[in-house]
């Protein structure tokens, strides 16, 4: 299998590796991973119940506790929308180097998604915009019948406040 890693999501997953204990991060092909990281509606694996695939899972007594994306090229709100939504109507991570063992998520699970600002211009205002998107998604949280319970939009420059924002989660 070729490696596909990009840069910031490399970063980010030896960032948030540093700080957790051994086998808890589960990294995609462009963090430095070997596999995707399917999340799925149902306990049943198919392509029927696959929802979306994420870029880390933290994971915490056989739980999922976190989920993290990286956006390096498309961060407008569809895009960065979009993945928040797919992911909080999954319930299930299943994979082949788990056996296939539905791993469910934790009654608790916060997302976090990190955006790229190297390729911004000037005085852009997606900050603004990314900002004002946060407090939209964490106002209508939790969402009904999602596990997801809190979320933050956060720009790469910022790394240091997802690892600490983690730490308090797991």
């Amino acid at each position: 299998m070729t490696q596909k890693i990009h840069p910031l999501h490399k970063r980010t997953a030896d960032k948030i590796e540093s700080i957790l204990p051994p086998n808890r991060l589960i990294k995609d092909e462009a963090c430095g991973g070997n596999q995707r990281i399917p999340l799925f509606y149902d306990a049943k694996k198919s392509r029927e119940t696959e929802y979306c695939n994420v870029d880390l899972l933290v994971l915490k007594e056989d739980k999922i506790k976190a989920i993290i994306e990286i956006e390096e090229s498309n961060v407008k709100p569809t895009q960065v929308c979009g993945k928040f939504l797919t992911s909080a109507l999954a319930r299930y991570y299943i994979h082949d180097n788990d056996m296939n063992k539905p791993v469910g998520m934790d009654d608790s699970v916060a997302f976090f998604q990190i955006v790229d600002t190297s390729k911004l211009k000037g005085k852009s205002a997606k900050p603004e915009q990314w900002k004002a998107l946060e407090r939209s998604i964490q106002s209508i949280l939790p969402l009904k019948n999602s596990r997801i319970t809190s979320y933050w939009l956060l720009s790469a420059d910022r790394l240091d406040e997802l690892t600490s924002r983690i730490k308090e989660t797991v």
